[in-house]
């Protein structure tokens, strides 16, 4: 979703801004701006992609020491430059700009207050009355930090703000909750002669590796010679600078044509990052996941998983396959519907939210609601060490899948189900349903994975030729049954995200309930078919769709002897995984989604409408 960039140096921090926003344009975004200050303010703003911003700066040769950029992702009012940030508020004695992630939800009162007072409006964003507000309170004589702090403890939502005032030109101010916002520390972390503000870490990697999380209610003010923290209470405040491990290869192509394709090629890598920890491991041990983790897995009568999107799949793989090893009864919500409806609060429950940013603005909410109604055993799987819900868990499991750019999640996704199936074989052991040989057993599968998943995607030339097949249709149903069902809801997804094909998935036997109704020679039918106890099954369901004329995809084990025939095409990948089979049988799933979007010509990493780490409701 929506970036933000600030800057304050001794030097021209435009170029520091657009390279900033142009590593945030995985994030999704329809129109980018800039606000900079040198003696006056000059906002520079424009409809389209950064390298559209670029060339307007670039026109007006647009130079400053301070200023603040932002990639916007339409919430309130149209995409036209109007609507795009930075947002201000002028008077011939003072100038306020504003970037603001999140959404205000208060704004309409907000409006209505400061049109009383004289403010006028030219865009329809939420976003306008922070600036008008700081304005108000600058004009009152306060400083630019003052007026902030008394600014956000008058907004209701979630926000991330940077702010710039012409009283102060050598000075950007900025505030979270509930969005993230970092401070990255200049001049090799001394903060000496430059200092940034962002909303991602990989926006600053150009200028610093050193960055300090911001907390919920933090203000952070930066000069080039400093910067000063304000925590929610108003106390003067530290927070941690750590140097970021991020490279800046990893977040580069390389010799790939989109971020996806090369993320769908890093899995076998980011498996192997991720499960570290037990790759010489004998035994598992419950302190993988926290000191605290014995005593509250020990403790756990069920599991509550919340989540959204990609992640909610994985919890769906999670539920098979914890309640068959684990022996553990295991619900599954969408974050945002968990904490609108009224639920019981069960002694005994483990909370675990699920989350390749941290940031999702769903599922900390669901959290919160959560620990509210007194469920405190939380446990947070996720791909951002510093994020949000890491810090709001009890108990944690790094995916270490490394950035993720694409909007359509891959790596983050497979990571998630290698994290989770260590944690169902640590409560099965724990619940004594796994003895050591058994255990030994499936460590040497999980350190197996990244090899099996390296063989599984060298089926890349057979999906590719079945992906033009597919670009012209404008929709299709994916099957699937038992743990695989949720595979073919993420192949579905994964579809539908970046092709724009309107893609279905169910269980292969609800077919003869409803969507065999919708199969003919036009309707593709892609089923996910591995050798498991219900591949006979699934084979009758195969038949079913042949009599109908459909066509099908079968992605197959090796040794379930379906034969490819007239309308019936079958890529075989490898012998049955067992537990792990769905690690693997979600791959070619992608691999299909990207190279039928390549197919169809659609933007693979920016799909339209679409934001990577949503963190708005």
């Amino acid at each position: 979703m929506c970036g933000i960039v600030g800057a304050v140096a001794r030097r021209n921090v435009v170029p520091i801004l657009i390279e900033g926003l142009r590593k945030l344009e995985y994030r999704g975004y329809d129109s980018a701006g800039l606000a900079i200050l040198n003696g006056a303010m000059e906002r520079v703003r424009a409809v389209g992609r950064v390298a559209d911003l670029q060339a307007r700066a670039e026109q007006i040769g647009a130079q400053a020491p301070t200023g603040i950029a932002h990639t916007r992702w339409a919430t309130h009012g149209g995409v036209t430059e109007s609507n795009a940030h930075p947002h201000a508020s002028i008077s011939p004695t003072l100038e306020v700009s504003v970037v603001h992630n999140g959404i205000i939800e208060n704004h309409e009162a907000l409006r209505t207050r400061l049109t009383g007072l004289g403010y006028q409006f030219a865009s329809q964003t939420d976003t306008e009355v922070i600036a008008h507000l700081l304005h108000a309170y600058v004009t009152q004589g306060m400083s630019l930090q003052k007026a902030v702090q008394l600014a956000v403890g008058e907004l209701q939502g979630a926000y991330a703000i940077a702010a710039i005032s012409s009283r102060e030109p050598d000075t950007v101010v900025g505030s979270r909750r509930g969005s993230p916002l970092l401070l990255g520390v200049g001049n090799g972390g001394t903060g000496h002669g430059e200092n940034f503000l962002a909303s991602d870490t990989s926006a600053l990697l150009q200028v610093t590796r050193h960055v300090a999380y911001l907390e919920e209610g933090d203000v952070v003010q930066i000069r080039p010679n400093g910067f000063e923290i304000i925590d929610a209470s108003g106390a003067p405040t530290q927070r941690e600078i750590v140097e970021s491990q991020l490279s800046a290869d990893s977040i580069e192509l390389g010799h790939y044509s989109h971020y996806m394709q090369k993320e769908i090629f890093e899995q076998p890598g980011a498996i192997a990052n991720t499960l570290e920890m037990v790759a010489n491991a004998s035994s598992l041990s419950p302190g993988l996941f926290g000191v605290d983790a014995q005593p509250i897995f020990e403790r756990t009568r069920q599991i509550l998983i919340l989540a959204c999107g990609t992640s909610y799949h994985a919890g769906l793989v999670a539920k098979y396959w914890i309640e068959s090893v684990a022996k553990l009864p295991v619900s599954v919500e969408i974050a945002s519907e968990y904490r609108y409806r009224d639920s019981v609060p069960l002694p005994g429950t483990l909370v675990m939210t699920i989350s390749q940013s941290g940031e999702t603005a769903d599922t900390l909410a669901a959290l919160q609601h959560a620990k509210a109604m007194g469920l405190t055993d939380t446990l947070t799987i996720c791909n951002v060490p510093e994020s949000a819900l890491i810090r709001a868990s009890s108990l944690r499991f790094l995916t270490r899948a490394g950035p993720e750019i694409g909007v359509a999640s891959t790596k983050a996704f497979t990571t998630q189900l290698a994290s989770l199936f260590v944690l169902t074989l640590v409560l099965s052991k724990l619940r004594g349903f796994l003895d050591a040989n058994r255990e030994r057993e499936l460590l040497i599968q999980l350190r197996h994975l990244p090899a099996a998943m390296n063989r599984v995607l060298e089926c890349e030339p057979a999906v590719t030729a079945w992906a033009v097949r597919f670009a012209t249709h404008n929709h299709a149903l994916f099957l699937g049954r038992g743990v695989h069902f949720p595979i073919a809801m993420e192949g579905a997804l994964k579809l539908k995200e970046i092709t724009y094909i309107h893609a279905e998935a169910y269980a292969a036997g609800e077919l003869k309930h409803g969507p065999l109704a919708l199969v003919d020679a036009n309707m593709p039918v892609v089923v996910v078919a591995p050798n498991d106890t219900l591949i006979e099954k699934l084979k009758s369901n195969l038949q079913e769709v042949r009599a109908r004329g459909g066509e099908l995809f079968v992605f197959a084990d090796r040794d379930t002897l379906i034969e490819p025939a007239e309308g019936l095409h079958v890529i075989n990948l490898d012998d049955h995984a067992g537990l792990l089979s769905p690690i693997l049988h979600v791959v070619p799933l992608q691999l299909l989604a990207y190279h039928a979007a390549l197919a169809r010509g659609t933007d693979v990493d920016k799909p339209r409408n679409l934001a990577k780490s949503v963190t708005v409701e």
